[in-house]
């Protein structure tokens, strides 16, 4: 067996495939031990790559973007979730449209890195929205911007789809939309590494990322309530109801499509990465992501 092991920004139902792929055996069906971490702070998990103390990152392709020609070379080379697993909560429940954003002010949360902040302006201008026209309060941990939202500041705050369902349960204030529905394909997270290091190694990454296909498989072709045991042991502090509902949801939002990274969603991303300030011009695709791992992978 050969030990890989993943170190991820975070411990989040839209990880789903990764936990389910482990749980069934694919990995290990692929010559795989594999273990996952989650250093704190999220940066770390750079280092964690670079010294080779992990293989693989797991995160936002913003983060190859912006250092692309910027003093680190961070290659990322399979997709695991295509859609934005945040959501939008409002004080009154309404039909939403981004153009209700215009003159309120948002609270977007930034403490675990800038794509949240990124991709509403994205969002924004898509909508023929000057992002100048709406008040985004960013910056913060998501914690202190519920706090501040539940104290009364703000119109809107942008949150993990979990705390926002307790959060309606709690309060008067409503989910008025999923970006994971509403926001499009995005290619929000990511396996990445670094070249000449340890995960640098196509033949494992391919034997990777085709256990994690089968992974993605499996959770599109069965409903929640079929992994309701799975999920109760990964996320035993949430209410299960809340986890199969959007467990579903993401499949038929599109959350999990494959571990090919989306050229045109990519490419809509870096565009929005680089009005982002974080690239001085959008990074050709093909200059940042390798993409004969998961072709490979799939064949």
């Amino acid at each position: 067996m050969e030990k890989i092991q993943v170190a991820a920004t975070g411990h989040s139902l839209n990880y789903l495939p990764e936990y389910l792929a482990l749980e069934n055996g694919y990995f290990a069906e692929e010559g795989i031990e594999l273990n996952a971490i989650v250093p704190s702070p999220w940066d770390k998990v750079i280092t964690e790559i670079e010294q080779s103390s992990s293989n693989y990152a797991l995160g936002g392709i913003w983060v190859p973007a912006m250092y692309h020609g910027n003093g680190k070379t961070l290659v990322p080379f399979a997709q695991l979730a295509a859609r934005c697993p945040l959501t939008i909560v409002g004080r009154k429940q309404a039909e939403f449209k981004f153009e209700d954003l215009v003159g309120k002010t948002i609270l977007v949360p930034g403490g675990n890195g800038a794509s949240p902040g990124m991709f509403l302006d994205v969002l924004l201008k898509e909508h023929g929205i000057d992002p100048a026209t709406v008040n985004v309060a960013r910056c913060l941990t998501g914690t202190m911007m519920k706090e501040l939202y539940v104290g009364g500041l703000g119109d809107y705050l942008m949150i993990d789809p979990i705390s926002a369902l307790k959060l309606s349960r709690e309060t008067s204030n409503v989910i008025v939309t999923h970006l994971s529905q509403s926001g499009g394909p995005i290619p929000w997270s990511v396996y990445y590494c670094t070249p000449e290091t340890l995960g640098d190694d196509e033949a494992l990454q391919i034997k990777f990322s085709r256990a994690l296909a089968r992974g993605m498989k499996f959770v599109n072709e069965h409903s929640a309530e079929e992994m309701s045991d799975l999920l109760a042991k990964l996320f035993p502090a949430n209410e299960l109801d809340d986890l199969i509902g959007l467990v579903n949801a993401y499949r038929e939002w599109g959350m999990w499509t494959s571990p090919e990274i989306d050229r045109p969603s990519c490419e809509r991303w870096l565009h929005g990465i680089s009005d982002g300030n974080l690239s001085a011009q959008p990074i050709p695709y093909d200059e940042l992501v390798n993409a004969k791992v998961a072709a490979s992978a799939l064949k």
